[in-house]
């Protein structure tokens, strides 16, 4: 039986450099230890959240909101520990 379902999760940059390089390459490390499917929404954009080049493109600033989406396997395991990132502000705060 197909237990997949659609997770999505709204969250905020809390950091005040926002979604720059570092935060960025460590997010696409953390999404890619998972099978799921990982995408970030912001606006009209969606991008592949295992692409820093994508990642990078949102450059996403402090109060920025996103909508997180995954899909897959191991997709409420991928979606605790990306939403925790956010939620500690990368590190950062």
């Amino acid at each position: 039986m197909n237990s997949l379902k659609l997770i999505k999760k709204e969250v905020e940059i809390k950091n005040r450099a926002g979604l720059h390089t570092r935060p960025a390459a460590t997010l696409v490390k953390l999404a890619s230890k998972f099978k799921s499917e990982f995408y970030l929404y912001q606006d009209d954009m969606s991008i592949n959240g295992k692409s820093i080049i994508g990642v990078m493109t949102l450059c996403a600033e402090q109060g920025s909101k996103l909508t997180l989406m995954f899909e897959g396997e191991d997709e409420d395991e991928a979606a605790s520990e990306i939403e925790d990132y956010f939620s500690r502000g990368f590190d950062e705060l």
